[in-house]
């Protein structure tokens, strides 16, 4: 069965029509037609080889909202015309000792919606089936899927870091990530601060949950806040002075990261050990924590705020996340 989809065919590409066959489905698979598909930064990188393990042709995709249309042999737990969400894990081996924890996100043989397979700016997409995770049907389709990347990359923090509603929490970066975490720190019951270089953001990440905006540009502005957080997360890609929100941390207070810095981290570390402070950081989430996420989503009714383009358009698409001016998601529609 050939499937269609569009796909870059070197480093950085514009993305062409391109034609693939799936082969046969997997007992423990699920084959998912897929309605939407939000593009991320990752998207951009793997486009770029950034990282060093892109396969050309290269199909992106992987904040994806569908409707499952075949299940393996093995597979009880789903139904064909269930609607589902898949991120950016489609697979993990169910039997390390990661796995086994209900960490399947740490699973050292976890396999990519877009490494090494074809993604979801395609008609179809297939994953293991504990990966596919129902979406609630108050959860609208549209919107739905950038929660399944960015939305549980900066919900899961909240999780593993044990952050309490009484906890002061800095946001470093209000983008696609960012403005996510907003709002589910808000609903946490946060005490929450927006670092961002860009002060005309500053009335939105108000109403998106933020209760302070802080230009990070303003030197002045930042050393006010010395000893002020318990934990501080970077949504950014970018390099910055790390010790400058380190001195912005509270005793025992962390600094996370779910973005990803272009260099290594620098810092001193005196600062670290006199105050017991740590570096940490996180990919995404398991399944069981991706379905938690969702049903509190739903609870504090919280979606990503979204740009939609069709499929056709992906290009564009592409270009207008690359000029820095998407709006804060955008989401294809499959056409």
């Amino acid at each position: 069965m050939k499937i269609k989809a569009y796909a870059a065919e070197a480093i950085g590409a514009e993305l062409k029509p391109f034609e693939y066959e799936l082969g046969e489905l997997k007992d423990e698979d699920v084959e998912i037609k897929v309605e939407y598909c939000g593009i991320c930064h990752s998207d951009l990188s793997m486009l770029n080889n950034e990282w060093g393990m892109t396969q050309y042709p290269f199909v992106p995709g992987h904040e994806i909202i569908g409707t499952i249309c075949a299940i393996g042999k093995k597979v009880k737990t789903l139904s064909i015309g269930q609607r589902v969400g898949l991120g950016w894990f489609s697979s993990s081996c169910m039997t390390c000792d990661c796995c086994m924890s209900g960490d399947h996100n740490l699973c050292s043989n976890a396999e990519g919606t877009i490494v090494g397979r074809y993604g979801g700016f395609a008609e179809k997409v297939r994953s293991h089936f504990a990966w596919a995770i129902p979406l609630p049907e108050s959860l609208k389709a549209e919107s739905a899927g950038p929660l399944f990347c960015g939305g549980i990359t900066v919900f899961n923090p909240i999780v593993q870091l044990n952050i309490k509603p009484t906890d002061k929490v800095g946001i470093i970066g209000i983008g696609g990530l960012g403005h996510m975490a907003l709002s589910f720190l808000k609903a946490w019951g946060c005490e929450v601060t927006a670092f961002s270089s860009n002060p005309s953001k500053s009335a939105e990440a108000l109403e998106m949950g933020a209760n302070h905006f802080v230009n990070s540009c303003n030197v002045e502005d930042l050393n006010k806040l010395k000893n002020s957080f318990d934990c501080i997360v970077s949504t950014a890609n970018a390099d910055l002075d790390w010790t400058v929100y380190i001195s912005l941390l509270k005793a025992k207070g962390k600094l996370h990261f779910v973005g990803v810095a272009p260099n290594p981290v620098s810092t001193h570390v005196f600062p670290l050990i006199s105050g017991q402070k740590s570096i940490s950081g996180s990919p995404l989430g398991s399944p069981a924590t991706t379905a938690k996420m969702l049903d509190f989503a739903v609870r504090h009714h919280i979606e990503p705020t979204i740009e939609i383009f069709p499929l056709s358009e992906v290009n564009q698409a592409i270009a207008k996340l690359k000029s820095g001016k998407a709006h804060y998601r955008i989401v294809l529609k499959n056409d």
